[in-house]
């Protein structure tokens, strides 16, 4: 059980408007991304959501991996993403590649802000009787 998470908040994204709306493109790079970090993709799924008027509104997506998954959400009215990389370590450390992943991913919404938290995860801690 053994893991990393890492969880972000991306605030003020600078990249193509376009890239928060799309969720054929944002799933083609996300998944093209894992893969090119060694990560093992077993299935994914990203959804655009559309407002009342029909009009693109962000996207949702997943992509399931053997390690863990990538999530991510947009709210392109907010110039704001939220990001979501596990990978759990049961054969192999796979740390630095969920930390190379963050950063391409972090990287391709140039966020003007961003707020970040890792979390061992896994590890029990032993009670005193």
């Amino acid at each position: 059980m053994k893991g990393l998470h890492l969880i972000a908040d991306l605030h003020d994204c600078r990249c193509p408007a376009d890239f928060l709306l799309d969720a054929a493109g944002l799933e083609s790079f996300c998944v093209s991304a894992c893969r090119r970090h060694g990560l093992t993709v077993v299935g994914q799924l990203f959804h655009a959501f559309r407002d009342a008027a029909g009009a693109a509104a962000g996207v949702t997506g997943t992509v399931v991996l053997a390690e863990s998954h990538l999530a991510v959400h947009t709210w392109p009215e907010l110039g704001s993403v939220t990001l979501d990389i596990y990978v759990c370590n049961f054969s192999d450390d796979n740390s630095a590649r969920a930390e190379a992943l963050f950063t391409e991913v972090v990287d391709a919404f140039a966020p003007v802000r961003l707020q970040r938290q890792a979390v061992s995860r896994g590890s029990l801690t032993t009670a005193a009787p």
